[in-house]
């Protein structure tokens, strides 16, 4: 698929489920079943303008040629959009149609907000074959229902992706990170919400390795008086060490989990991370993103029984956990996605059979 056209014509001459496709690097979910819809054709920034910090991009646009065009102009996409073929080990482009849909967020989250605060319209076909157009490409532009942010996170079950509008934001000048070693899951929280409680704009918040990372960005001299203020007011928490040169993608990628046979995305309030951490079994692995907020965990001998108390465990907690890996057969026999509650289920299956009345795109993606 080469055109939006061309995405508008296979989805009407569709006879059964279609595949979305871009990079293909984001094979999550159960196994895919039906036609492959292949959007990685639709490539190419149509539209940037750095003086009104906006570009537009089809939607099977490779993430890193956006941010090497952004870099040209000393800007970037602040959110850190995630890598998942390290974790996955699939091959491929990540592109920023699979940014969005699965609105894709790093550790900057807890300051700037997610893929979706960032997007500012979208053009998408449905699954009856027509082209939506919703949002704008300036962030004063406001045009009705927001389905930008609907799309964003849909996983492709609303609509194919076809462009993008976004809003890019001025790169850092400095950048340093304070480390608190040696730290268990509980004092990594009260580390963790002690500076970002405090005035000095924390911009990551994250426990790996066993030890809590706080970054600050900005200007350089900004960075140095936070730096300092920020380690004096954490002074009780353990000894602080300064470092420049934190790759903070070990924590947007969850790189220490790479190995691991099985992982989960899990999502609950920060404070309650020590609690999901508890119940995992010898051996699993884990690490904190968000302040908490955001926990990769992973175990190479996980079953169906594993991810069920994993499942309940979070539901209890007002969380949702996210099987990002496993084998397919796992895949096949357990709901990837946290199981809904009644009304979110109800309100969910009546969006997709609106925007795709014959079920067709990405069938069977989050069904239990």
């Amino acid at each position: 698929m080469n055109t939006e056209s061309d995405v508008a014509e296979a989805v009407k001459a569709a006879k059964g489920p279609l595949i979305i496709k871009g990079g293909g690097t984001r094979s999550v979910g159960r196994p895919a079943q039906g036609d492959l819809l292949d959007v990685s054709g639709l490539s190419g920034v149509t539209l940037y303008e750095p003086g009104a910090l906006t570009l537009v991009a089809k939607a099977g646009t490779p993430v890193a040629e956006i941010e090497a065009k952004l870099a040209e102009e000393n800007q970037r996409l602040a959110f850190e959009p995630y890598d998942l073929t390290g974790l996955l080990g699939t091959s491929g482009a990540t592109t920023i149609g699979g940014v969005i849909a699965t609105n894709a967020s790093g550790p900057r989250r807890i300051q700037v907000g997610a893929a979706r605060d960032f997007a500012l319209g979208v053009r998408f076909v449905d699954g009856a074959g027509n082209v939506v157009k919703n949002g704008g490409r300036v962030m004063k532009n406001v045009t009705g229902y927001d389905l930008v942010k609907l799309m964003s996170g849909s996983w492709g079950t609303l609509g194919v992706l076809t462009e993008v509008s976004l809003k890019v934001l001025p790169a850092v000048e400095a950048s340093t990170t304070l480390v608190i070693a040696d730290l268990a899951p509980a004092q990594a929280i009260a580390a963790m919400s002690a500076a970002l409680g405090s005035p000095y704009e924390v911009s990551g918040a994250a426990w790996i390795d066993g030890a809590v990372w706080l970054r600050l960005e900005g200007f350089a001299n900004s960075v140095d008086y936070r730096a300092d203020a920020l380690s004096t007011h954490l002074a009780s928490h353990g000894e602080i060490a300064r470092k420049d040169n934190c790759d903070w993608t070990r924590v947007r990628d969850a790189v220490p989990l790479h190995g691991c046979a099985h992982v989960w995305r899990i999502s609950v309030k920060p404070g309650d991370g020590p609690a999901v951490i508890a119940v995992l079994p010898d051996g699993s692995h884990s690490m904190m993103d968000w302040g908490g907020g955001l926990i990769w965990a992973g175990h190479d001998a996980a079953d169906a029984t594993l991810h069920a108390q994993m499942q309940s465990t979070v539901a209890g907690l007002g969380g949702h956990a996210t099987l990002i890996k496993a084998p397919e057969t796992l895949r096949a026999s357990v709901p990837v996605f946290q199981p809904e509650s009644t009304g979110v289920a109800s309100l969910s299956a009546a969006l997709r059979a609106r925007f795709d009345p014959r079920g067709i795109l990405n069938a069977g993606l989050m069904a239990a």
